[in-house]
């Protein structure tokens, strides 16, 4: 089981790499040997292939690690581990003024990455509860703090200079139940100024509640990213009426854009399946590192951590096919521990 303080809003930048990211969380990790335990969650019991009655369950042993964890920040991180350069990443967000904001502040700093927090003492820093059991997760957010971020803290001049400087912005389609008007600032200085903007669709509730929210800023969209099942939510919202996953990562490419300086590129992956990747009218597949099951740990970040590979890589102008392998990668190694952590230095060449 995990338990974890959370953020809204991040930013990744440098001269020549910068992502603009929401969505934040510190998480403290339950690593769970588990005997019993009794769970509500019929989604979570069906991953974990438990049939759960009720009564006396109990817990064997509990290993609480602490991390830094929340979609964008998971992959501003590791695209920071994965350069190896100090300071190349950026992130913004909206954290309590507590301890688990400072030990946020910390962490971020020993990582390498730079951050430029909204601190808030009308809401503690963003927590998630995550269960898991032989490799598969449940999570459960209480989101606080990060629901809580305000465009008037991304204008002021010493937050703004960061996007300024930027070339390269990522943010989780999270962010657009937060503060959307911050994303259409961000979206639109990078068409005005030729900058490379990237989305993720984030979850399926994003592409089916958010519907208009989404379809507002998609124009902007140089790079989407998604998994198959986000994937086919938004082609049944759209009213497409096709599940193949390589047919909608071509129709989202091909979606209008408000700026004609960059391509839209569709990445989506799909577990242990091939990664799918549409430009130019055609989908290229791309395989995955595939894993022993005795080797899995925890699936937590997994997606997170394939962005932040990839974009590793796209910042250093690498081909497609490089930034793919990247983003395998680094999802290799995150799911081999717990939570969305890594070793000292990356093995990537």
């Amino acid at each position: 089981m995990r338990f974890s303080p959370r953020i809204s809003t991040s930013l990744c930048m440098r001269n020549w790499l910068a992502k603009l990211m929401w969505s934040t969380l510190l998480e403290v990790i339950y690593l769970i040997q588990i005997i019993g335990f009794l769970v509500t969650y019929s989604s979570f019991t069906k991953r974990a292939g438990k049939k759960i009655d009720g009564g006396a369950h109990f817990i064997l042993t509990i290993f609480i690690i602490f991390s830094l964890a929340g979609a964008t920040q998971n992959s501003i991180r590791v695209a920071q581990w994965m350069l190896q350069a100090p300071g190349a990443t950026g992130y913004i967000g909206c954290i309590g003024k507590d301890k688990f904001g400072e030990e946020m502040k910390k962490r971020c700093s020993l990582d390498g990455v730079k951050v430029h927090y909204y601190e808030i003492d009308t809401a503690p820093t963003g927590t998630c509860a995550v269960c898991v059991v032989g490799g598969e997760r449940s999570l459960v957010a209480n989101l606080s703090a990060a629901n809580c971020y305000k465009s008037e803290h991304l204008v002021k001049p010493e937050n703004w200079a960061l996007v300024e400087k930027a070339k390269y912005y990522y943010i989780s389609g999270f962010f657009l139940t937060v503060s959307p008007d911050s994303i259409q600032l961000v979206a639109e200085h990078a068409a005005a100024n030729g900058k490379i903007f990237m989305m993720n669709l984030s979850a399926p509730f994003i592409c089916e509640f958010f519907k208009d929210a989404l379809l507002k800023v998609l124009p902007y969209m140089d790079y989407v990213f998604g998994n198959e099942t986000e994937a086919r939510t938004f082609s049944k919202v759209q009213g497409w009426e096709t599940d193949n996953v390589e047919e909608i990562a071509l129709r989202i490419s091909k979606l209008p854009k408000a700026s004609g300086t960059h391509k839209r590129i569709t990445v989506i992956t799909q577990g242990a399946d091939p990664v799918c990747v549409a430009e130019d009218g055609k989908v290229k597949l791309y395989p995955v590192i595939l894993l022993p099951k005795e080797k899995l740990v925890d699936t937590n970040g997994a997606g997170d951590a394939f962005v932040g590979g990839f974009v590793s890589q796209l910042v250093k102008e690498k081909p497609i096919e490089e930034c793919v392998r990247a983003g395998c990668y680094a999802a290799n190694v995150i799911i081999q521990r717990p939570g969305c952590t890594y070793p000292a230095k990356p093995d990537f060449h």
